[in-house]
């Protein structure tokens, strides 16, 4: 592979870390860049999973120095979500998803919508609809299965439902969105090793970028608040609507 191809890797991969340590959505970037350097899809899939998890661990990284991340409240949620995206990505080798690439462009426009009119992301936090249990077991099976089976727009989701379920202001739901993020991505990554999917010399092209896209990211998020990740957050949220209709009506 030549240096021209490693250095877009590179580029692709941090402006991957930057737009996930924010609003999530770095794929729609760093999978059609593997694509393109010729990756089969599986191979695409397996090698993201691997450079987007160094990306999330700066990012994680960050918010906890900032005192954002609540170690004791995101506990549960982590471990149902790293499980549950295990079994996700284990079925993912066995069923045909392509019933979810119909489904899920409609999911997130509805995400999208209910982002625009929701007076819930704003810097204070909302009244919470279900209890931290019961939250980290409902919203973390779902979606740990959700990411490790399929995966567009489970930073949204993550997103939006500590908004709209747990109550949680914009800023620390993000950084709880990274958190949970970081342990599908590890469970999924695992299942990509295990079945040799991952090309480890582009991986590592895109994590150099991605430990600096991340870092960038975090930062700029936590420096300006909650005005600034719902812009990015509604704006990435739709770029993923519309990438995914495209590629489904394209076919």
């Amino acid at each position: 592979m030549s240096w021209e191809i490693i250095a877009l890797l590179f580029f692709a991969g941090l402006s991957a870390g930057f737009i996930d340590a924010i609003a999530g959505g770095g794929g729609l970037i760093s999978v059609p860049a593997l694509l393109a350097a010729g990756l089969s899809p599986q191979m695409a899939l397996g090698t993201n999973k691997m450079q987007s998890s160094w990306g999330t661990l700066m990012a994680v990284r960050k918010y906890a120095k900032a005192g954002l991340v609540s170690w004791p409240q995101v506990r549960l949620a982590v471990g149902v979500t790293f499980v549950f995206a295990l079994v996700g990505s284990w079925t993912l080798t066995r069923v045909s998803n392509e019933v979810l690439k119909y489904i899920v462009p409609w999911m997130l426009m509805g995400a999208a919508v209910y982002v625009l009119i929701s007076p819930r992301l704003s810097r204070h936090g909302a009244h919470a609809r279900l209890g931290l249990a019961a939250f980290s077991l409902l919203v973390g099976a779902v979606l740990g299965f959700y990411d490790g089976f399929f995966g567009p727009g489970t930073g949204a989701f993550w997103t939006i439902s500590c908004l709209s379920l747990l109550g949680l202001e914009l800023t620390r739901a993000t950084a709880f969105t990274k958190v949970v993020n970081l342990a599908s991505n590890l469970a999924s990554l695992l299942v990509f090793v295990v079945t040799a999917r991952v090309n480890y010399g582009i991986a590592a092209a895109m994590i150099a970028g991605q430990l600096i896209g991340g870092r960038l990211g975090a930062h700029m998020a936590i420096k300006h608040g909650a005005g600034f990740i719902r812009v990015i957050f509604i704006c990435v949220v739709f770029a993923m609507v519309m990438k995914l209709l495209w590629d489904q009506f394209a076919r």
